[in-house]
């Protein structure tokens, strides 16, 4: 397609939209399923709702502390510029390289293979058992055939514009936000049984670890450094659950009014979605007896639940709702990603090609290198490892992100600050201190990811040399 380097983002994305790209990209699978690990870690119906709460309210913190720099700088490219503008362009470059060659597309493609996996329940040759190709090693399933094929789709609506991009985004944003609802307010007035609720909260705020050991309920306490490990990997969890919040942030340039529908949106965004995680898993403890959350046949408590309270049909009914989900999710991943590497390009730290934006007025090239290495992330199978590697590096982000609003205050004080961070600057320095010593725990108990993690990250640092020799604006 023809490029024309004069062209310029049109903001045409009001609060509304704004907040459903934000509730959107952090709604997936996970309130599905990762219920299960937590409740094996923690061990308690309280302890296991105290996990999510927590983690929403570290959440929302951090978005409410990303509000001020989205005021500042209602750019495309969002966090990538905030660290370029608190630090320098290589901070910025680290945090771009993991973008791409992970975090982003390596979401996309594990967000689009879930969308495949459960479109199985319904048309059963997009399963993982289906093997399409095989040549020695290597192995191509409907179930990767039907997500790279989901990926080509969405980046194409998405290069024809952001107008077609937000209709898809606010409407499957609003009926999962709806659904998720729905099989809550199911699961409280036909599948809740007082017994089942009562038998929950017996010892529901001791931490235990909790294993199945040939049939047999294996309970240990917790306390000291175990403690605190079970605590990380549950928040973990939680966390990655409500990620992709900041996605808004690279669309800035394209959001009517950024400087304060940027920290509205994330505000609303985080907070529905904090609402609706807890609703839910009060409703898997008023429906399921805490064993069978916490041994749920493959993590899927969310079927489990929907077998308790719809039947036999349940389990297809959230299959519906996980397709649903899941093909919105990666829509507003999509949408948000090629704003950074367009910026990157900007900067001559990317393929050039990535820094035009196309007759439809974004970034189309962009979009499409996007939508090839995620594809290819699709067929290597390994992306979910890719995910677990970068977590740690995700975390460190975060940190120096927020940091930088006291850089910056100090850096940049003439600069108009149309929000500022609530709680500053206590609050902000809550998640800065909570995010560190999570980083540290997931360090020592998590080394198998966390290490490589770093690894990653690391290995950006020559190719911002290379990219500094090789690429120009």
């Amino acid at each position: 397609m023809e490029q024309d380097t004069s062209k310029q983002f049109k903001p045409s994305l009001g609060l509304l939209d704004a907040t459903m790209l934000v509730a959107g990209s952090m709604i997936g699978s996970g309130i599905f399923i990762v219920s299960a690990e937590i409740a094996r870690n923690v061990g308690g119906a309280g302890t296991l709702l105290l996990m999510w709460m927590l983690a929403g309210a570290v959440t929302l913190i951090a978005a409410l502390s990303y509000g001020e720099l989205a005021g500042m700088f209602p750019r495309a490219g969002g966090q990538y510029v905030y660290l370029r503008e608190a630090y320098n362009p290589f901070v910025a470059f680290l945090f771009g390289w993991t973008q791409f060659g992970v975090i982003q597309t390596g979401t996309i493609a594990a967000v689009a293979v879930a969308f495949a996996k459960f479109t199985a329940y319904l048309i059963p040759a997009f399963g993982e058992q289906n093997i399409l190709l095989q040549l020695a090693w290597f192995k191509i399933s409907g179930a990767q055939v039907l997500a790279i094929l989901s990926i080509i789709f969405l980046t194409y609506i998405n290069s024809r514009g952001v107008k077609n991009g937000k209709i898809i985004q606010t409407t499957f944003t609003l009926t999962k936000i709806f659904s998720l609802l729905g099989l809550t307010v199911f699961g409280f007035l036909t599948g809740a049984k007082a017994e089942v609720w009562d038998a929950n909260w017996q010892n529901a705020w001791q931490f235990s670890n909790i294993a199945n050991v040939s049939g047999n309920t294996v309970t240990t306490l917790l306390s000291g450094l175990a403690l605190f490990g079970a605590i990380a990997v549950s928040m973990k969890g939680a966390l990655f659950s409500s990620d992709a919040w900041n996605n808004v942030t690279f669309i800035a340039a394209e959001i009517k009014n950024p400087g304060k529908n940027i920290g509205k949106a994330l505000f609303l965004g985080t907070g529905i979605v904090t609402v609706i995680y807890v609703a839910a898993n009060i409703m898997y403890l008023a429906v399921l007896p805490f064993n069978e959350i916490a041994f749920a046949a493959n993590d899927r408590v969310g079927v489990a639940a929907a077998e308790k309270i719809f039947g036999s049909s349940g389990s297809l009914i959230v299959a519906v709702m996980i397709m649903i989900s899941t093909f919105g999710c990666n829509n507003g991943l999509i949408l948000a990603g090629a704003r950074i590497y367009y910026t990157m390009a900007k900067d001559g730290l990317f393929f050039k090609g990535a820094g035009q934006l196309n007759a439809f007025s974004v970034p189309g090239r962009g979009l499409w290198i996007q939508c090839i290495w995620a594809s290819v992330l699709c067929l290597t199978g390994s992306y979910n490892d890719l995910l677990a590697m970068v977590i740690f590096g995700v975390l460190v982000f975060y940190v120096l992100t927020i940091t930088g609003i006291y850089i910056l205050r100090r850096k940049r004080p003439d600069i108009v600050r149309s929000y500022k961070a609530f709680g500053y600057p206590v609050l902000p320095m809550v998640y800065i201190l909570s995010a560190t010593a999570l980083a540290i725990l997931l360090l020592i108990f998590e080394s198998r990811y966390t290490v490589p993690g770093l690894g990653i990250i690391l290995l950006g640092i020559p190719v911002y040399y290379i990219a500094k020799r090789r690429l120009k604006v």
